[in-house]
Order: C-alpha cells, then structure tokens, then sequence
C-alpha cells in the first residue's frame, strides 16, 4: 500500500490536541486488542473503533485511549518513514514485508529503522549527544523495547528533539522526516557507520540522523 504521506501527516497531528502518555508497558493482551490500528489511517475512524472496544470490554477509556492512540501513532509514523527510504533512489526495500529484522537495503547494506524521541534516560544533553553518537547508539539498542522488533541487528535512528521537549510530535513532521532522510542518503558513505558487537560473532553496522527543531 502507498500511503499519501500529506494525509498522513494530517491524521497524525491530529493525536496532538491530546496528551502523550503510557499508562502501562506494552503487552501481548493489550497489543491484541488494538491490532486494528494496523488497518485504520484515519484518526476518526480510530477514535470510533477505540470507544467501541472501551465499552465492549469494560476497559478504562482514557488508559486504552492512550495506549491504542499510542501505537497508531508510532506505526503510522513508521510506515510514512519507511515509504520515504524505499521511494528515494539507490535504495531497494526488502521482498519480505514481514521481515522484523530490515527494512531495505542502502548501498547494499541492510537496514531497520527506528524513530526515537531524545531519550530523557540517557542523563546527557543533547549536544553531548550530537558529540558522542556511538555511546547514544549503545543506549539505545540496550535500552530497546522487548516488544517483536527488538534485535541488535543493523538500525538506522531518526532521533527527534524538539527544543520545547514536545520531542514526540515531530514523528507527525513527515515533510521534516523526509528533508531529513534524503539529506542524509544524498551524503550516505558507508565508513560513517559506527560498528558494535552487541553479539558475539555479529558485527551491528548503525548510524544517527538528527531532526531538530
């Protein structure tokens, strides 16, 4: 499916009048319940389907809000960001839409991506961080969610940091994503990447683009 990455960016600024909040982990049970974030792009069609299980299964409305929100916020974000690596060109996405471990191929190199907000767990700054990427690297693959993609395979990180630390809105930025993304692939060298062994045996290839704002 190729998403229409204006309407995207509209239906996910749309979860911007709320509040961001976990009001527990992920799991299995709850991630069951809100697998139709998988099939519905629209905000309002989301929100129909969220007040439907709510009162179906007598959850808390405004926790299984926020968690389903959640994770149609982040997936929608994702899909638009992988869309955007696989339409630039020299890069050529994998044949398995399934694959858990990559999402294309760069130069020949595969990849995952991961959009991650500026972690606050860190305890550095952010300009620290622009300094010391491989250590900001390392934190954040052994700081990684447990949840189906978790592996110490190859990872490009959009990092986002927003300045008023509303880090987490700028995943919705897909014009600014986007800027981002083909910014760096135009200027991509593969001796840029930063090389860990998370597992013996695996040499981990990763790198960091930046999205400030």
């Amino acid at each position: 499916m190729t998403l229409n990455l204006q309407n995207i960016e509209n239906e996910l600024k749309q979860r911007h009048q709320y509040s961001y909040k976990w009001f527990r982990k992920q799991n299995d049970a709850w991630d069951n319940h809100t697998n139709f974030i998988y099939q519905t792009p629209n905000w309002e069609s989301l929100i129909q389907k969220i007040a439907l299980l709510a009162e179906t299964h007598a959850f808390e409305k405004h926790e299984i809000f926020q968690y389903a929100a959640n994770r149609w916020y982040n997936f929608w974000s994702a899909q638009a960001v992988e869309q955007i690596f696989t339409e630039i060109e020299g890069i050529e996405p994998v044949s398995e839409t399934k694959d858990s471990e990559k999402d294309f191929y760069l130069h020949g190199i595969p990849f995952d991506h991961k959009t991650s907000v500026f972690p606050k767990q860190f305890q550095k700054t952010f300009e620290y961080a622009q300094n010391h990427k491989a250590e900001l690297i390392e934190w954040l693959y052994r700081n990684q969610s447990t949840q189906k993609r978790h592996h110490f395979k190859n990872r490009l990180f959009i990092v986002v940091y927003d300045k008023n630390e509303e880090h987490w809105k700028l995943k919705a930025e897909i014009s600014m994503l986007k800027i981002a993304i083909e910014k760096y692939v135009a200027g991509f060298k593969s001796e840029q990447l930063h090389s860990f062994t998370f597992v013996e045996g695996q040499t981990t290839l990763s790198d960091v683009i930046w999205v400030l704002r």
